[in-house]
Order: C-alpha cells, then structure tokens, then sequence
C-alpha cells in the first residue's frame, strides 16, 4: 500500500473514532439536561440546608452545557463529511491538493482548540459541583439517585454517569483531533517535499542544458575540399581527377 493510502486511511479511521466520541459528548451531556430540567451543574455550587437536608443550588449558566454539546454536534458532522470525501479519494485512488490538506490541517488545529476548552470545561466544572456534594456525601457517585433537590424537581440518577461519558469522550476527542492534525501535517511535508524535488529537478535540467556545449556543424565533404582547394591554388578539375 502506498504512503498516500496509508495516510488516508489512517485519516478515516481517526475520523470514524471521532464520530464515535462526538456521540459520547452530546449524547450524555444532552440527557443530563434534560433530566436536570434545563439546569447545568457544571461549576454550580450551593450549600445545604440543616432543616430539611435539601441542596439549595446556584445553577451556573447553561451557557457551558450548551457548548459542550454544540462541540460534539460540530465534530459530529465534521467527522461525517471528512469519511465521505477521504472514503471517495481512497476508492479513486486520488489524494487531496495542497489546498484542501492545508484547510484540513487549519480546520483539525481549530478543532483541537475547540474540543480541549469543552474538555476543560466539562472537567473543571464536574469537580466543582462534586466538591460541593461531598460536603455531604463520602464521593460524587453516591449522591447519583439521591433526591437532593426537590425544588427544582432534578433527576440525579444518572449525571454521575453521565458527565463522566461526556469527560471521557471530550479527552478522547482531543486526542483523536490532535492525531488527526498531525496526518495532515505529514501531507503538507510530503507536498512541500516533492515541490522541492520538482524545482531541483527543474534547475538540474537548466543547468545541464546550459553547460552542454554546442555542436559543430559538420562541412561536407566535397565544400571543405573545394574551400581547401581555393586556399591552396587548386583548381576544381584536380579536385575532380583526384576522386
């Protein structure tokens, strides 16, 4: 198999893992809202009450749920597109332009920036909610399914889970994106390298082609006996009885 179809299949392969991650992403993250009644916990926080033992929450804004799941959705649909026209290059055993493998690497750095804030994101704001839900519960996970916040009306049976499958899945993704970035970058080396091929090529000819010396041209045979006869008094009646 060649480089060209090693890479591109190594591209498909890395877009069909991101596919998979972008499910794990909004899939969970958007169940979590869900269930939470529009709330997001990420980086809210709240104290509990003594009378009843109920969490009063200060929900931080949607604003992080809602990026989050608006990253998976756009690699989501990133991934999709790239299998199909990386599929459609590889069964006509073509490769991309300079051009388009340049977009691809621009577009897979942006992503990787993109993915790993949403990872951040999702990372930070877990571990402040939890913080505050071990004030009263030994871990995170024990408080899955337990009815903390019955003026809001949430269902905590599964965040637990849920945000743990959407931080997997954002780490996974940014991982996937920077392998992705680096396959791209590879195809800008091998453009890069056999432009420069091509101009050495180029000034090699060239250069051959101006060292190269002339040619003589070549008297024929009777003109350059006659001219020799004319330098020395010879007439052309001995040139003809000579031959």
């Amino acid at each position: 198999m060649a480089l060209t179809n090693v890479v591109l299949v190594s591209q498909i392969a890395g877009y069909f893992v991101g596919l998979i991650l972008s499910l794990c992403i909004m899939v969970p993250m958007s169940m979590h809202v869900h269930e939470f009644r529009g709330h997001c916990l990420l980086f809210s926080g709240g104290e509990w009450q003594e009378t009843d033992g109920q969490f009063n929450v200060q929900w931080a804004s949607m604003a992080y749920c809602n990026y989050v799941i608006a990253i998976g959705v756009l690699l989501f649909a990133v991934c999709l597109v790239q299998i199909y026209r990386l599929s459609m290059l590889l069964y006509r055993d073509k490769d991309s332009s300079f051009f388009s493998a340049f977009l691809e690497a621009t577009g897979c750095a942006l992503l990787c920036a993109l993915v790993v804030c949403a990872a951040i994101i999702v990372t930070l704001g877990f571990m402040t909610w939890c913080s505050n839900i071990t004030d009263r519960f030994p871990s995170c996970d024990v408080a899955a399914g337990q009815d903390i916040d019955k003026k809001d009306n949430i269902s905590t049976n599964n965040f637990y889970m849920e945000i743990g499958t959407a931080q997997f899945g954002a780490w996974g993704a940014f991982a996937t994106c920077v392998g992705l970035a680096v396959f791209s970058t590879l195809k800008l080396c091998r453009y890069h390298q056999l432009e420069n091929i091509r101009v050495s090529m180029y000034r090699e000819r060239q250069r051959l082609v101006n060292e190269s010396p002339p040619h003589p041209t070549s008297t024929p045979p009777l003109q350059a006996r006659r001219a020799h006869a004319h330098a020395h008094h010879t007439t052309p009646q001995d040139i003809e009885e000579e031959r």
